[in-house]
């Protein structure tokens, strides 16, 4: 093989590899979902003990108590059940339990309450009607 062959090859092998490694560097600095990657042991595991220790006062209230009592659970039963759960299905309740409110919230009847005054209102002026408030 002639030396201008031997440098070809050997700057396009170096050309490759410097493109190869910046493409790799590359796609490793934005992992995207679904892409397999390593994990420390110890996070998934403490991450469903902050999970479960978030849900833990919720299942020991009460209210809830009572009600799956009446479902016809015992403890025994809803921890058994709750060690079937996944670590996403347990992540998945404790992050939306926050967004829950007990009774819900008073702003959606104030609303409602208002947009049916505003239709009286607007039916009685439409139809020629007046209210005439006296003591």
């Amino acid at each position: 093989m002639s030396f201008q062959k031997r440098l070809f090859l050997k700057r396009s092998l170096a050309s490759y590899l410097v493109i190869a490694t910046f493409l790799l560097g590359f796609l490793s600095a934005a992992p995207e979902a679904g892409w397999a990657m390593f994990m420390p042991s110890n996070s998934a595991g403490s991450e469903r003990v902050e999970d479960l220790s978030k849900l833990q006062p919720y299942l020991e209230s009460k209210v809830i108590r009572q009600r799956l009592a009446d479902l016809g659970l015992t403890a025994d039963e809803i921890a058994a059940r709750m060690a079937q759960l996944s670590d996403q299905e347990i992540h998945q309740v404790a992050s939306q339990i926050d967004q829950l409110q007990a009774g819900g919230d008073g702003l959606g009847v104030i609303v409602v309450l208002l947009v049916i005054a505003i239709l009286v209102v607007v039916l009685l002026q439409l139809t020629g009607h007046k209210v005439i408030i006296t003591k």
